[in-house]
């Protein structure tokens, strides 16, 4: 298992990277991105602890450590030079937190992600099907999160991913170590979205594409 989206204590998860990666590699992960939530107040903070960890400590827990951040809650109309900035500043993934129905998250934000060509956009709520094509067209790719109350949406985000062509991830959106879950139930939340047995690997297969390009 792949998983490209996790937080750790420089944001608001619990753990510490070193904790977070020792739980993800029992728990059956081999490669996992440290994405913490990220603005123009901390983003360099996140990139230069996390990618100082993964590069001198990673491979010490058999696994594959991502720097990457999560641009949540900036304005639409700056999450272009916030990724601009975060991927000078040395971010491999650059995921945004995107327009879930849980959180007051500003119109516009999947559209202004998907326009900056980030890596995935995270729990995009009720996404269009003019930004999902859109996601196809420049290669962004839509996850289907095992997070409760992200995952209310999942189910739209397989749907019209599956009609426009759109690649998908699955990702544990984790905080914590309860929200590490096995691959009986990450398949069985991906199964409740609607993706088939097909589409889950082929999502698997994105998450690995990811993760090869990132680490060359």
């Amino acid at each position: 298992m792949i998983d490209l989206h996790m937080h750790t204590v420089f944001s608001d998860g619990e753990l510490i990277p070193s904790e977070l990666v020792r739980r993800a590699s029992v728990a059956g992960y081999k490669a996992v991105g440290i994405t913490d939530h990220a603005d123009l107040s901390n983003y360099k903070t996140i990139i230069e602890n996390v990618s100082r960890f993964a590069r001198e400590h990673g491979h010490f827990f058999d696994m594959t450590v991502i720097a990457g951040v999560e641009i949540t809650h900036v304005p639409p109309s700056l999450i272009p030079d916030m990724t601009l900035k975060a991927r000078e500043e040395g971010a491999s993934l650059v995921v945004v937190h995107g327009e879930t129905i849980v959180e007051p998250v500003a119109p516009g934000t999947n559209l202004a992600a998907i326009e900056a060509g980030v890596d995935i956009l995270a729990h995009p709520g009720l996404i269009t099907e003019e930004e999902v094509a859109l996601a196809a067209e420049k290669g962004v790719h839509l996850e289907i999160t095992t997070r409760g109350g992200h995952s209310y949406t999942n189910g739209r985000v397989a749907e019209l991913a599956r009609r426009h062509g759109a690649k998908l991830v699955i990702d544990n959106d984790a905080h914590s170590p309860r929200d590490l879950v096995g691959p009986e139930m990450r398949r069985a939340i991906a199964l409740g979205a609607g993706l088939t047995p097909q589409e889950i690997e082929a999502a698997e297969s994105n998450s690995w594409e990811i993760v090869q390009r990132l680490m060359k």
